[in-house]
This record gives C-alpha cells, structure tokens and sequence, in this order.
C-alpha cells in the first residue's frame, strides 16, 4: 500500500504570498485562489447566509407585534337624521399583541429552520470540496497536456529527422519509395497529434482560468496527497461519518420531522394577549349641543372633540373545521418526511459508492504507472535495438517507425497515469469529506470562511430596520485575462514525479 506523504501544509509556502501574487504556480497557490475568488464557491457563501436568515424569519411568529394605524375621514354629505355629525374626523390607534401560544407551530419551525440551516452548512462544505476537486483536475490536466505536447513536438521533430534520412538514403537507392511514404505518413500523423494535443492544451489552461481566476504560469509539481486510508473499508467508515453530502440529507430528514408537527398545529388552539390606545379628533367640526333641545334659541355648549380610548386582553382561538386542511397538510409532510428518509439512504449509498469507485480507480493509477514505467524502459531499449539493427540491414523503416509510435504511447499513457492518480486520490478524499480547506491546511484559521459567524449575527436580531449593505461583486471577471495559446517552456518529459 501506498501511504501519503507530508500535507499541503507542511509543504505550503508562506501565506504572505497570497496576497500580492498575480500567479498560481503551486497547488496550494491555485487552491487558496479558488477559495478567494471563485464565484460558484462565493455564491454558495451567499446562498448559506439566506439561508441563517430563515431561523430569524421563523422566531419573528413568537415575538411581540406592534402596529399603529391612523385615518383622516372628511364626511361629505351629513345623515339627514343626525344634528351632531362632525364634518371631519382624525384617527389613530397603536396595537399590541403578544403570542402565548401557538400549537407547538413556532418551536417547530424554529428547529426546523435549524437543521436547514445545518444542512446548508454541509452543502458548502461539499460545494467547497467539489471546487477543490475541479481545481486539482484542472491543474493536472495543465501538467498532463503540457507533457504530451512536450511529447509530440518531440516527436515530431523525430520523424522529421527520419523522413529526411529516408529521404537521403531513398536518393542513394538504399530505400524504397514505400519507404518514404511510411515516413512521410508517420509524420503527417505526429502533426496533426501535435494539433489535438496544443488544442487540449488551451482548453486546460482556459479552464484553469475559469476555476482559479488567474492565469496558469509555471505550474509546479503537487505535493504529497494527505490522509489517504490504508484500506478501502476504512476510507468508507470515514465517509460515513464525514461527507457532506450524507450529513446534509441527514439533516434535511430532520428538519421534515419538525415540519411534520408544525403542519399538525393547526388543529391546536391559539391563545395570545393584546393591549391598545385609540385617539379620535373632530378637527372641531362637531357643532354645539343646545341645553334645551326644544327651544332653539337657548344656550348652546361646546361638544367634546376629541376622545380616547383603550383595551387589553386575552384572544383565544380553537379551530373546530377548516374542511380538512390541517390533515392535508401533515399528511402532505409526512409524505415529505418519508423522501427525505429515503434520500438519506440514497445519499449514503452514493457515498460508497463514490468512495469505492475513487479508491478502485486510485490503486488502478498506481498500478499503470509502475505498468508504463516498465513499458517506457523496455520500449526505450527496444528503440535503440530496432535502430541498430535497421542501421545494418536487419530491420525496415517501419519498424522503426512502429518503436517510435510504440515508445510515444508508453510515454503517454505514464503521463496520464500519473494525473490520474492524483485526481483520484485526491477525489478519494473529497468522498470521505476531507478536501476542504480547513483539512488540507493551506490557509490561516482567520482566513477560513466562517458560515457560524454570520449565522450567530442574525439569528438573534429583532430590529425591523436592520438591513446589510447592498451587494457586491466578491470575485473578479477574467475578461481581460489574455487567450490561452499551447506554447510551453521546458516540461519534465513525464510529468511531475509525486509521492501517492
């Protein structure tokens, strides 16, 4: 068995560097870009914080509620019967109402809220993981295809050797002009492989761009995976318990149960005090009121214009029949309740079986790059021995020509090998919820987002004014980022050589 060697964190440069570099020539430079100024990532950031708000949203039903009213009513035509209409009238009231209780409904909604809550926490969890995850792909991809383009230039340059010896030795008559043709058809195809590898090239560095936000410049060789399990059943046991995924689908089945009994509360009484103050003010349009109603030309008294009044008390609600609703709706969480069960043992399955697959498909990486090294040595010596013994007669052209093509692939197929290895190592560990910042250790315990702490500023806030600055743009646009082309500098002939 393989075992990882040191973490990203003992091999980490000084996280001065993050702020100021305008390059991510490192593993752990591309991965603390991403986590910086990648927007899917900061949009899932944002996303959490909508989230926090809904156990504010859900203890609001269980605070005091405050309402003021008013109304100014100007009376245009008077009651034929009345003597004492005003003309106009002005008023306002304040109310007061205190929930006692409300079936359970608040409470409920309340945890429910919390597990969502909880749930989204582990949703950013995965989300970062699976950045992390494309990151490292893309920069193994860029490795990879800098490799093989390093390759097949190589290649390319051989076979333009060998068409122009074939060529020489042709004019000489040492060859024949099927000989040449082989060459020539050998070469043609090198290009064109030239072709797909440089177009391979710029789809790696452009969609390294896209993760990371910079462009790919020098990229280093990765350090050693760590945390890597001894054996895929304990790699298993530690997805269990870890996965996001897993534990947000935990968590969703949770909060179903509390939606189940907040949809029961409607059957249950409501009970709730209130107290309040009304004001009204004739604006004194209210005539006078004469003392002796039958003679009109008695003394006349001023009327009141204006008048208070106030209440407190205790509401009492108990539904008798809504038709059937409060059944239809716990009968429809229940219903919610069961798929959220079912998606817990569907995720967990998923867990396994992602862990498995990473683990089968990591110790198949190693295994082909001890394969293709053996393959590149001996195809290495079976070049020279063809070469030779074309130089005296005893091999053709095509033979040759067949070493060469069989020498390209080996060296290929080791370069595939080893990126494949280390994506799927480090897949491995995203599967067993261990690829996140806060285990791969690049990054300060002040600079990890902390989605609690947005969560302890809200779930308690009260103030119906209180509101955060509009928003912004968090991560940069890549607009201005040049086009990528297939040119490299000096590549290791293999790729990078890593301890899995």
């Amino acid at each position: 068995m393989v075992r990882a060697g040191a973490s990203l964190a003992a091999l980490a440069a000084s996280m001065a560097l993050v702020a100021a570099p305008a390059r991510a020539d490192t593993l752990q430079e591309a991965l603390t870009r991403a986590y910086l100024n990648n927007p899917t990532l900061e949009a899932a950031r944002a996303q959490q914080r909508a989230t926090d708000e809904g156990v504010a949203v859900e203890k609001s039903a269980g605070r005091p509620s405050v309402n003021a009213n008013g109304s100014l009513t100007e009376f245009i035509q008077q009651s034929s019967t009345s003597f004492f209409t005003p003309d106009r009238a002005f008023n306002t009231g304040i109310d007061l109402g205190v929930p006692i209780y409300s079936g359970g409904a608040v409470k409920n909604a309340v945890r429910a809220a919390e597990e969502r809550v909880e749930a989204g926490r582990a949703d950013l969890r995965g989300t970062e993981s699976a950045i992390f995850s494309q990151v490292v792909a893309a920069y193994m991809d860029v490795l990879r295809n800098q490799a093989i383009v390093g390759l097949n230039a190589n290649q390319v340059d051989v076979l333009t050797i060998n068409a122009e010896a074939t060529s020489d030795r042709f004019e000489i008559g040492d060859l024949t002009r099927t000989d040449v043709a082989q060459s020539e058809s050998r070469l043609a195809l090198a290009r064109s492989d030239l072709q797909s590898a440089q177009a391979n090239l710029i789809a790696a560095r452009e969609n390294y761009i896209a993760l990371v936000g910079e462009v790919p410049t020098d990229l280093q060789p990765p350090p050693p995976l760590p945390g890597l399990p001894e054996t895929v059943v304990t790699a298993v046991e530690v997805a269990l318990e870890n996965n996001p995924d897993l534990i947000a689908a935990i968590e969703r089945a949770e909060a179903a149960d509390f939606d189940i009994e907040v949809a029961g509360s409607g059957r249950l009484p409501r009970v709730s005090v209130f107290t309040g103050y009304d004001y009204q003010n004739f604006l004194g349009s209210v005539p006078g009121a004469l003392l002796d109603p039958e003679d009109p030309t008695g003394p006349v008294i001023a009327s009141p214009q204006t008048s208070t009044a106030a209440q407190a008390g205790i509401s009492f609600t108990l539904p008798i029949f809504q038709g059937g609703r409060p059944a239809a709706l716990q009968r429809q969480a229940q219903a919610r309740a069961a798929a959220a069960l079912e998606n817990v043992i569907a995720a967990e399955r998923d867990v396994i079986a992602q862990v498995r697959s990473a683990w089968s498909s990591w110790q198949a990486a190693l295994a082909i790059i001890q394969s293709s090294q053996v393959a590149v040595e001996a195809a290495e010596l079976s070049l020279e021995g063809v070469r030779a013994e074309n130089s005296i007669g005893n091999r053709t052209v095509l033979d040759v020509l067949n070493a060469e093509q069989e020498l390209l692939t080996a060296r290929v197929q080791l370069v595939t090998a080893r990126r494949n290895a280390y994506v799927a190592g480090f897949s491995l560990l995203a599967a067993m919820g261990r690829a996140e910042a806060r285990d791969l250790g690049f990054l300060g315990e002040g600079q990890l987002y902390d989605p609690i702490a947005n969560y302890d500023r809200v779930e308690g806030a009260w103030w119906d004014w209180q509101r955060d600055p509009d928003p912004v743009t968090v991560t940069t646009s890549t607009a201005d980022t040049p086009p990528q082309t297939a040119e490299i500098d000096e590549v290791e002939e293999f790729g990078p050589e890593v301890d899995y």
